[in-house]
């Protein structure tokens, strides 16, 4: 955006579909292309979560990225340079660089995410990713402002889009698990519904994700951006230690005998253990595949939700797809509300 001989960046990313995205990544996974091998001299601001969280998601995306290393944007060398550039800010803090005022909101959506808000010569102008007007069950929603910009930039995914409630996805989630577990098929599952189900505690459950362990130190870290039921549970009891959940490293280590409920990465199913599962299992009817999140055109997950008849494997054969696929949004995109900007 440039007005009054200022120019600022608001969003650096890369499309999801041409790698293995991971939330903020679709957002600022080239800044550091933009920071270490442009012309760039400028500043860039982030919260402390999301700086923190960042860094781990950057170096992962070096480490599954399937380009060659000579078409690779950047390297793990670059991203430690890159990281020293960012400077952090508060929720509410304001700060100035040649003459741009600026401050940032909670966005709700994800961990450190911000709604910012920019003036320049009296002009403001609101810049937000994705952010939700609903406390989810671990955030708070996003504050409503005070006052209204003049301008207000928003991420539009689900911009003409109306969710079902909450209770109401939550009960069709949890009915596919009842039901696919039963007829011994395999499916994922969230820890609470878990918890609250004992005769389902013979079932074993799998979180195949190394970084996703590594991201709930960063949670705990600030426990104080979660919304107040997670703030008053922490201070009895450690809310991200899943007590029902094992961690998967890898397929070579999964007894795959029985039911059994996995949360796999990536979301998109292009590759790494969600993929692998995927095609092990694709062709039993018994099995399900929910996917609980937004896709993009041209991962196989949105291939599937169409449900054709059958699938392209990673060795180029072809498999029949059998298994049920439900595609069940929990995605912590915006909602839209009236009241953001009241």
């Amino acid at each position: 955006m440039s007005y009054k001989g200022k120019t600022i960046l608001f969003d650096c990313g890369i499309h999801p579909a041409c790698s293995e995205m991971n939330f903020h990544l679709d957002h600022a996974a080239s800044l550091p292309y933009f920071l270490e091998k442009t012309t760039f001299k400028g500043r860039v601001f982030m919260t402390h979560a999301t700086k923190a969280i960042y860094k781990l998601f950057l170096s992962d995306y070096v480490k599954v990225s399937k380009v060659s290393v000579e078409d690779m944007l950047y390297d793990e060398q670059d991203i430690l340079r890159f990281m020293d550039k960012i400077e952090v800010i508060d929720f509410h803090q304001t700060l100035e660089v040649n003459g741009i005022r600026f401050w940032c909101y909670t966005a709700g959506h994800v961990l450190g995410a911000a709604m910012f808000m920019v003036d320049i010569a009296g002009v403001r102008v609101l810049y937000t990713g994705d952010y939700s007007r609903k406390e989810d069950r671990h955030l708070r929603a996003a504050e409503i402002l005070q006052f209204s910009p003049d301008i207000c930039i928003i991420e539009s995914t689900y911009g003409v889009q109306l969710h079902q409630p909450r209770n109401v996805r939550e009960k069709r989630f949890t009915d596919v698990i009842h039901s696919t577990i039963s007829q011994g098929g395999c499916v994922l599952i969230p820890d609470e519904y878990w918890s609250n189900h004992p005769e389902l505690h013979n079932i074993p459950i799998y979180y195949a994700s190394p970084l996703a362990k590594r991201c709930m130190a960063v949670y705990q870290t600030y426990i104080n951006s979660m919304n107040e039921r997670i703030c008053n549970q922490f201070a009895n009891s450690n809310p991200f230690d899943f007590k029902h959940i094992s961690t998967l490293k890898s397929i070579e280590n999964f007894n795959d005998v029985g039911p059994s409920v996995v949360m796999a990465s990536p979301n998109g199913l292009q590759s790494g253990l969600s993929r692998q599962l995927f095609e092990t299992w694709c062709s039993d009817k018994k099995n399900a595949c929910v996917i609980p999140g937004y896709v993009v055109e041209g991962t196989l997950a949105k291939t599937i939700i169409n449900e054709p008849k059958e699938v392209t494997l990673m060795n180029g054969l072809t498999a029949p797809l059998n298994m049920q696929v439900h595609y069940i949004s929990f995605s912590l995109m915006q909602i839209l509300h009236r009241q953001v900007c009241s």
